[in-house]
């Protein structure tokens, strides 16, 4: 199951469109389904996800005028995923309450956004492992907070219960991707 991880591109009130070099990267990859952690704010962004993927779920990010649900529970391969957007979490991207959403909606796996800073923490509870993703900002836009203004996604792989993690962060006009593999 490939997945891209996408979300906080506020087009067109913060920027006029994802990097050409991102989109074309995207563009290059057949996706089983596409997350979006919110804050699309214009419809022509979930016209343009839904041509990428066989499903697109996106949440509800709080600057969208346009109505999602506010999480989603899904299950992939032999793992669940939970997506929200963040902005139940304060401060920004607190890693201990990200945790403890994740617990609560049972998940192995917690997607959330509104920090507009891509991060990745693979938490222990006990016997259990929860990885914590943040695509970042597909714009790198300013977010209300300190992001890092820098264009990022995530493509995650996921096989049984193997979750590979490839980031991406348009850098100098350079696509930097790394990888990062979770059993």
């Amino acid at each position: 199951m490939r997945i891209l991880v996408i979300g906080d591109t506020h087009i067109p009130e913060r920027a006029p469109e994802i990097p050409q070099l991102m989109l074309n990267t995207i563009k290059q990859n057949n996706f089983d389904l596409v997350l979006s952690t919110g804050d699309l704010t214009h419809e022509r962004v979930l016209e343009c996800l839904k041509k990428l993927g066989k499903k697109v779920h996106v949440v509800q990010g709080n600057m969208d005028h346009l109505h999602f649900p506010e999480s989603e529970k899904l299950k992939v391969e032999s793992i669940t995923i939970g997506v929200i957007h963040g902005d139940q979490v304060f401060p920004r991207g607190n890693v201990d309450q990200l945790t403890e959403t994740a617990s609560e909606m049972d998940v192995d796996v917690l997607i959330s956004g509104h920090t507009h800073r891509l991060s990745i923490d693979e938490i222990k509870l006990g016997k259990k492992k929860i990885l914590l993703l943040n695509p970042g900002s597909a714009t790198g836009v300013w977010g209300g907070g300190p992001a890092s203004y820098v264009p990022s996604f995530m493509i995650v792989e996921v096989e049984n219960e193997r979750k590979t993690v490839h980031t991406y962060e348009l850098v100098n006009n350079k696509l930097e991707a790394h990888t990062y593999i979770f059993e």
